[in-house]
């Protein structure tokens, strides 16, 4: 049995407080009206302004120039002021937003790549199924989280989601938006929760039913809860395709409700799966430099590897293929997506292209290196990061636009969840044994060489 170490746990408790305290500071410091940003805008500029104020005290015919278009300049820097203000107060949201998401959805990748494993009655794969259950046991938690965020969103707690904003189906409002008003018997709060709730439970169910079985299959004298396991998880798989294509559109692609790629579901499953899968080396590789998993060697770090590489080369060929044809028929209404993250988030665009495929393919790329730990430790850390710079590259710009940085609310949610996140998985991974004993495959996983 695996026992939480009181050095662990009290590093978990370290970063979810510092979390805590950052996301406090991150809302409290938040403008809470126009005014605040105009200070803040104007003390960002200070020197620029103080210049021109000079300059256009010094110059009479300045200022008659400047009073013929002094009602359109205030419009327009009214009208920018409040964009702006909507922007800053959505960046906590935000970058709560995607801490959350991510780390829930790498969960839930590793609980596919558990299912998989399931149907495909792997052999080599056995000894890992109590970590990957441990990762799993996340979800339930994270799912909480995230769906009091989507009931907060409905109610205008924030404006994360332009297409929930008063008025934005209303023919005659300001805000009506007449694309949004053409998807709003999709796009519409009720159905959008409801969708939320049926996904995150039917996940959540099988998860439950297939650690259950699990455990009890060490206790039984047959195979019959391996069988069922199988079955459900043959039933999962379905409903996790249509289910993850659908939320996809619905917490992530809708944040820019004008746009639309069909192969964005498959472009977000690949970078989460990619990460769970990355999350099931990491554990693994901790757990057994704590002297446990003794039947997992090198070829079942190996396998993980390789997963690690091929996942991430097809994320790169789903980047690849949405940008490229977008970019290349260059229509207004798509290629907008794209341009605002070239021009405004250049960095973390091409940082994420790095992180994600050059540099996992030029150290996993050779066979020597999937086997070396501290080589796979740090790639799998290059590749968690890189993920989550791909979450902030989708999620940031629809709330944040330009005002976007890397401040205090970004990283107090990355440590808060990231705390969660070690605290819940390696409490349930000591509330188990680390080997499924009756697991029919085990005796070829304990002995899988090659």
């Amino acid at each position: 049995m695996y026992t939480f170490s009181s050095k662990l746990k009290t590093f978990s408790f370290v970063l979810m407080a510092i979390g805590l305290l950052g996301i406090g500071y991150g809302f409290l410091t938040a403008p809470k009206n126009i005014q605040e940003v105009e200070t803040l805008l104007a003390a960002d500029a200070h020197g620029t302004h103080g210049k021109v104020d000079h300059e256009a005290a010094s110059s009479e015919h300045a200022k008659a120039e400047a009073g013929k278009h002094e009602v359109k300049a205030d419009a327009e820097h009214k009208e920018h002021l409040e964009h702006v203000f909507h922007q800053l107060s959505n960046k906590p949201w935000a970058a709560l937003y995607v801490a959350c998401i991510f780390f829930m959805l790498l969960s839930l990748g590793t609980l596919v790549f558990y299912g998989i494993q399931q149907v495909a009655q792997a052999g080599w794969s056995p000894v890992l199924f109590r970590v990957m259950q441990g990762i799993t046991a996340y979800l339930p938690v994270g799912s909480v989280i995230f769906f009091i965020i989507l009931i907060s969103c409905g109610l205008h707690a924030n404006h994360l989601f332009a297409w929930l904003a008063e008025g934005v189906t209303t023919k005659g409002h300001e805000n009506y938006d007449g694309i949004i008003a053409g998807k709003s018997g999709y796009l519409n709060f009720p159905f959008w929760i409801v969708r939320a709730a049926v996904f995150l439970a039917g996940w959540n169910a099988y998860r439950y039913f297939s650690r259950k079985n699990c455990l009890d299959q060490d206790e039984s004298d047959d195979n019959s809860f391996y069988k069922k396991n199988f079955n459900i998880s043959a039933g999962f798989l379905v409903f996790f395709i249509v289910s993850e294509s659908i939320m996809s559109w619905d917490w992530i692609m809708s944040i820019d409700p004008h746009w639309s790629s069909t192969l964005f579901g498959w472009y977000v499953f690949a970078s989460f799966f990619v990460s769970g899968i990355t999350m099931i080396a990491m554990v693994t590789i901790y757990l057994k430099s704590k002297g446990y998993l003794e039947y997992v060697n090198s070829s079942h770090i190996h396998d993980l590897a390789k997963f690690m590489f091929g996942i991430s080369v097809f994320w790169t060929y789903l980047w690849f293929s949405q940008f490229m044809l977008i970019w290349y028929a260059n229509i207004p209404e798509e290629i907008t997506y794209f341009v605002t993250r070239i021009q405004v988030y250049n960095l973390p665009f091409f940082g994420a292209v790095v992180m994600n495929f050059l540099f996992p393919v030029l150290i996993l790329i050779n066979t020597d290196f999937k086997r070396i730990t501290w080589i796979l430790v740090m790639a799998g850390i290059v590749i968690l990061l890189g993920h989550y710079v791909d979450f902030f590259n989708m999620i940031m710009p629809g709330t944040v636009g330009s005002s976007w940085f890397i401040g205090v609310s970004e990283i107090a949610s990355v440590l808060f969840f990231l705390g969660l996140f070690i605290f819940v998985v390696f409490t349930a991974l000591a509330k188990a044994p680390l080997l499924p004993k009756r697991n029919p495959y085990i005796e070829e996983s304990k002995h899988f060489h090659y």
